[in-house]
């Protein structure tokens, strides 16, 4: 459930769930957790990986995506009902089959 919370502007804004939903994926995990629980950091093998030195975080920057806009869409209640029966996540679906759309006629 989400949550309103006042924020010093004195406007409100939606507080996101800070609890995960249980079994949100598909398939079982293949990682072996209790092998890589007792591995020591001096065992981990960081090749493929490269060292982040001062000068990478001298010049790094955040970059936060852009904010969503709430808006009230009519939709043909079968496209809604087929989006839902996809699971949760349903808002976030049908955004990125219209952004997918756009991206495709944007010349």
């Amino acid at each position: 459930m989400l949550k309103r919370r006042k924020i010093q502007s004195g406007s409100y804004r939606l507080a996101k769930r800070t609890t995960m939903k249980k079994n949100i994926t598909k398939t079982e995990s293949k990682t072996d957790y209790n092998r890589l629980s007792g591995m020591k950091d001096s065992e981990i093998n960081y090749s493929d990986i490269p060292e982040l030195d001062e000068a990478f975080f001298k010049n790094a920057k955040i970059v936060l995506p852009e904010p969503k806009a709430a808006v009230s869409i009519r939709l043909d209640r079968d496209v809604l009902n087929w989006f839902k029966s996809q699971g949760g996540g349903y808002q976030t679906k049908i955004n990125a089959v219209l952004k997918t759309y756009v991206k495709a006629h944007v010349h």
